[in-house]
């Protein structure tokens, strides 16, 4: 028997913009037992149509019955797994730390190193912002926590496969089981 290699899979989901579709979405992956690593949410070009980057852990297989039970979904109308298509993703995070008037030089520097951009200075704390990949700003949570994170928010990954290749290209066409293998 071979073992699964279970790996994180980024899923884009193209939805029509009405009440419901997210909790509906998120349902899926809590019914089948998934923890969602990463959810976002936001508006297309497209006046009426969101875009959900999900990211889960999963397998082969369950990545394809996966996206086949997403296309089953009322106001789903394109699923794509882009885990291994060429992509740029992102996310954001702010991050509150403490920052007595000594170390405010060594924090900025800091700053600089990460290419974050302080958004707020108080008289003993400083709030970063920072805007790359995922192992980018770990790297600088880390570097921080050693001068005492007081507080922060991370967003969930947006991702988008590089390219030319159209995105919602086959929007409103839902692929038969053989198509999604």
């Amino acid at each position: 028997m071979t073992a699964r290699k279970h790996i994180l899979r980024t899923f884009v989901i193209f939805v029509e913009d009405r009440p419901g579709v997210l909790n509906r979405a998120a349902s899926l992956f809590r019914r089948r037992g998934y923890n969602i690593e990463s959810l976002n949410v936001g508006q297309t070009h497209v006046p009426g149509i969101s875009r959900m980057t999900v990211v889960i852990e999963a397998d082969e297989d369950s990545a394809r019955r996966i996206e086949a039970n997403l296309y089953k979904l009322v106001n789903v109308l394109e699923v794509r797994e882009i885990t291994h298509e060429a992509r740029i993703e992102r996310e954001l995070a702010l991050i509150k730390v403490n920052a007595p008037p000594e170390r405010r030089t060594e924090l900025m520097q800091v700053a600089e190193v990460f290419r974050a951009r302080i958004v707020d200075m108080a008289t003993s704390s400083m709030i970063f912002e920072i805007t790359g990949s995922p192992d980018r700003i770990d790297g600088l949570k880390q570097i921080l926590g050693e001068h005492g994170i007081l507080e922060m928010v991370q967003t969930g990954s947006v991702a988008m496969s590089r390219g030319a290749a159209p995105p919602m290209a086959h929007l409103g066409h839902r692929p038969t089981e053989l198509e999604i293998q």
